[in-house]
């Protein structure tokens, strides 16, 4: 989904981070759909789009994925902040993207969750070397 809300152009503290969520939000979209057939096989079929959203927010199963979604609904909220985006503010997303998405074969948690998303669907692997790609970048810009 991309923003299409705001007429004023972003300023040059917002737009890379608006790219850093757009490809946040493929990356997340890859895990969801990697993990709801997961889900599906374990558990059985998801019944409606309204029953997939409430597992995806309450069930066990996606609990993991939560500090992800903060991460993304955190960079939004900086964003459309009235107060001007401080460069203190985007680094520190910026930092917490880069800790957040390290995927460990051993560890609990988010980055034992991830580790298994990587090795077995393609789109995610796709959408973290975009993620990454795009965090470098900036990280050598600032």
């Amino acid at each position: 989904m991309k923003r299409e809300k705001n007429v004023v152009a972003p300023s040059p503290l917002q737009q890379p981070l608006l790219d850093l969520r757009d490809k946040l939000l493929d990356l997340h979209k890859g895990i969801i759909e990697f993990e709801r057939e997961r889900y599906e096989k374990a558990v059985g079929p998801i019944q409606s789009p309204y029953h997939f959203l409430q597992l995806v927010t309450r069930d066990p199963w996606f609990t993991w994925l939560h500090p992800f979604s903060q991460l993304i609904v955190a960079i939004d909220e900086a964003v459309e902040e009235k107060e001007p985006l401080t460069e203190t503010i985007a680094d520190a997303l910026r930092k917490q993207a880069r800790e957040l998405l390290v995927a460990s074969e051993n560890g609990e948690g988010f980055s034992g969750h991830y580790y298994v998303a990587l090795q077995n669907e393609p789109q995610v692997v796709m959408a973290h070397a975009a993620v990454i790609k795009l965090i470098g970048r900036q990280k050598q810009s600032d």
